[in-house]
């Protein structure tokens, strides 16, 4: 498969509306957005100093949606946003991922000069595989048609599970643009003081992620290996850990949180290990089913036992009603510049695109 692009993004000083750029827009940018993903896009717009192309959902008494585009598309590098997870939205994953689907053949029957889909969760991102399980689907790739069939010419999404998912479209319609925003998070974590002095992974399938950014934050790095439960889906019993920790501040980085049970079974073991304190920082805080009641009661324990937990994430999955205990990352400024950078063809690899971002700030 062909691996993803991944975007490097400096940190946007100035609203991308007043940076100068060389290049020539390659067609007017617009923006356009399904409604679990509004706020994420507003915010996008102000930074590039636009407003959203008017458009809206209409869902029908049986499930069924559509979505109807209200202003002139014709000939515009269209930008369309979903929140594939977005809680406190009581719609499923698929309708949101439908509903896009509905939004992104309206640009195309509307004749949108170019379309992207602006999912920082890509929907199926684990299911990129069968697992030795001979009769189940590959959703990622089932998605990737889906959405390169309805008329998406690119797919932007944020620290992808696996970046291999971008050889699950046909370049030739459709590319998969990933943005990393590891090290401007990274850095973020340590001018916030929330990084500690030791890097760990949740599990070895993530050792490299843990180890760019332990690199990027010149700390040590140790390791965890999950045991699951692989009769019950999201089930871990329990971690090894691969390491020294005793007396150390840690932090546990991830690329999402699902069901918090990888979270408490990792700091059940660095605590048992010495650890002082926990942070754990993730890009796609999903927290699913029983995740805040989980860490709420880790964080009860670290309250009642004298040491410190904390919990990290970005605005990839935005949580309104998260505890004061938690902090968010927000990504939108850096969404704005891959979207300005794109729109008046910029490189998106390498040192090229540091430099064309450099003239944007």
């Amino acid at each position: 498969m062909r691996s993803t692009p991944t975007l490097q993004i400096p940190d946007p000083e100035v609203p991308v509306s007043a940076a100068s750029s060389a290049r020539t827009p390659r067609a007017p940018l617009k923006i356009l957005t399904c409604e679990a993903a509004r706020p994420m896009a507003e915010a996008v717009a102000r930074s590039l100093d636009t407003s959203l192309v008017r458009g809206r959902e209409t869902w029908f008494a049986s499930g069924e949606g559509k979505f109807i585009i209200e202003d002139n598309v014709r000939g515009d590098d269209l930008y369309i946003f979903q929140a594939p997870v977005a809680p406190g939205d009581p719609r499923s994953v698929y309708d949101r991922f439908v509903m896009l689907l509905h939004a992104v053949e309206a640009a195309a029957l509307s004749d949108a000069d170019h379309i992207t889909a602006v999912v920082p969760y890509y929907p199926g991102a684990r299911q990129d595989k069968r697992k030795g399980r001979t009769r189940e689907g590959i959703s990622a790739g089932l998605f990737a048609r889906c959405l390169q069939e309805a008329g998406a010419s690119r797919v932007l999404c944020v620290d992808i599970h696996n970046e291999a998912i971008g050889g699950m479209f046909d370049p030739s319609r459709c590319r998969l643009e990933n943005v990393s925003v590891t090290a401007r998070f990274a850095r973020w974590l340590r001018k916030s003081g929330l990084c500690g002095d030791t890097v760990a992974s949740p599990d070895l399938g993530g050792m490299e992620r843990a180890r760019d950014y332990a690199a990027a934050l010149s700390l040590d790095l140790v390791g965890l290996s999950k045991e699951r439960d692989y009769s019950r889906p999201n089930t871990v019993v329990g971690s090894t850990l691969i390491g020294d920790v005793q007396g150390r501040s840690v932090m546990v980085v991830d690329d999402m949180v699902d069901t918090g049970g990888s979270v408490v079974a990792a700091v059940d073991e660095l605590k048992r290990r010495g650890a002082r304190d926990v942070t754990v920082a993730c890009i796609h805080p999903l927290m699913s089913g029983p995740a805040w009641e989980r860490l709420g009661a880790l964080r009860a324990r670290a309250e009642a036992e004298g040491w410190r937990f904390r919990l990290v994430g970005t605005s990839a999955v935005h949580h309104d009603t998260a505890p004061s205990w938690y902090e968010e990352y927000r990504i939108e400024p850096l969404l704005a510049v891959v979207l300005d950078h794109i729109n008046r063809r910029g490189s998106v690899t390498g040192a090229q695109l540091e430099e064309d971002i450099e003239s944007l700030v």
